[in-house]
């Protein structure tokens, strides 16, 4: 079969042309659909290509969430671990200042202990001040009322260290406000008032006036009525205020601290012999005199100068009736030539307590008292711990 004619698009007329066969027809026909498979071809790979993107980009959200999850709980975690420690941080106990265990030395052929403070490097001047805090920082605490806490003393606390773990600077605080006659008595269990500034109590007596008082302590007015929030300076008898800054005097001190001496006899005596170098009384050779001899009458009373436990009574060649006294802070007290002694070894007297007699026994030239004072083993002057 024969076509006479064909079409011609280019021109679109219609146009003689060669005889064409069916054959060349269908070739045409399949020549003209190549297109569409490759069309076809291109979008399926770009799909496949599109594909495997989004599952790029899946992989790399659910890292970035992993990622993102894991510093969350990171976070989480920190700021549990914070607040646990912060809330353990609320329950610890205080900070305790080491101190070392009660000291206690062997005075005088063992006989003699020292009962000085908990730690040989407690550190407080003739006034019982503890370096803790500067003036400005004190200053600023005197403008505040003062308040009380309470504080059951622990084995192994003494006044010093309760003191610094209150960040007080003065012992004679801790002192005044708990009544405490001897600080060596302070015992594991016993509960203490802790103000929360340095100072004394005081209570008011009738005449009394704030001036008066601020003056007496060296001390502004203001402070005195800031710290007891008082609202005007009207004083009544019987009222107790807490004066801060004050301190206790020296001699109040040194008796709460067991240092204070009290003169042996409550009568009228004199030096027959002074502390020191002399001539023996019998043979008028140079020695050592290791007290004070003082001359009373026969069977005058011999008291105590101060507190402590009978460590030795006895008799001697040279001192004759005898009794020695352990005190505290390492101090002994020695009285000899007595006529009879009145107390019993390991019996606790107080200071002023009746031990013995004057007499006239041992080696001694009369009726007299001989009295030598030691602190922690070594002789010292007795002049320098009574007052004459």
């Amino acid at each position: 079969m024969e076509i006479i004619s064909c079409f011609e698009p280019k021109r679109a007329v219609y146009a003689p042309c060669a005889a064409l066969t069916i054959e060349d027809i269908l070739n045409s026909q399949r020549r003209r659909m190549r297109p569409s498979f490759s069309l076809h071809k291109e979008l399926y790979s770009a799909s496949v290509r599109a594909g495997r993107l989004y599952n790029n980009a899946g992989e790399l959200l659910i890292r970035g969430r992993f990622v993102i999850t894991a510093a969350f709980l990171f976070l989480c975690t920190l700021l549990c671990v914070l607040q646990i420690a912060s809330y353990m941080q609320s329950f610890a106990s205080p900070v305790r200042f080491i101190d070392a265990e009660n000291a206690q030395s062997m005075l005088l052929g063992g006989k003699m202990r020292n009962f000085a403070l908990n730690s040989g490097n407690e550190e407080f001047d003739g006034n019982g001040n503890i370096s803790l805090m500067d003036s400005a920082e004190t200053a600023a605490l005197f403008k505040m009322p003062v308040t009380y806490t309470r504080y059951t003393v622990s084995p192994g606390d003494n006044i010093s260290s309760v003191t610094r773990r209150f960040g007080l600077s003065n012992i004679s605080t801790l002192i005044a406000v708990n009544e405490i006659d001897n600080v060596r008595l302070l015992r594991s269990g016993q509960v203490l008032r802790i103000p929360s500034m340095d100072g004394l109590p005081y209570t008011v007596k009738g005449g009394d006036s704030l001036a008066g008082i601020a003056q007496k302590y060296n001390v502004r007015m203001e402070e005195i009525l800031d710290v007891n929030e008082l609202t005007s300076d009207i004083l009544h008898a019987g009222d107790v205020l807490f004066i801060p800054g004050a301190r206790m005097d020296s001699g109040m001190l040194k008796k709460a601290l067991g240092e204070l001496f009290a003169f042996p006899l409550a009568v009228r005596w004199r030096v027959s012999s002074p502390y020191g170098w002399r001539a023996d009384p019998f043979t008028g050779v140079r020695s050592f005199h290791t007290g004070i001899d003082l001359v009373v009458p026969h069977g005058t009373p011999i008291q105590a100068a101060m507190g402590g436990r009978v460590s030795t009574k006895g008799y001697s060649n040279t001192y004759g009736n005898h009794v020695i006294i352990d005190h505290d802070n390492g101090y002994q007290t020695l009285y000899a030539h007595m006529a009879s002694s009145a107390v019993k070894k390991g019996q606790y007297v107080q200071q002023g307590g009746r031990i013995g007699y004057a007499g006239n026994t041992g080696y001694s030239t009369g009726v007299h008292l001989h009295f030598s004072v030691y602190k922690n083993g070594k002789l010292i002057n007795p002049t320098s711990v009574l007052k004459f």
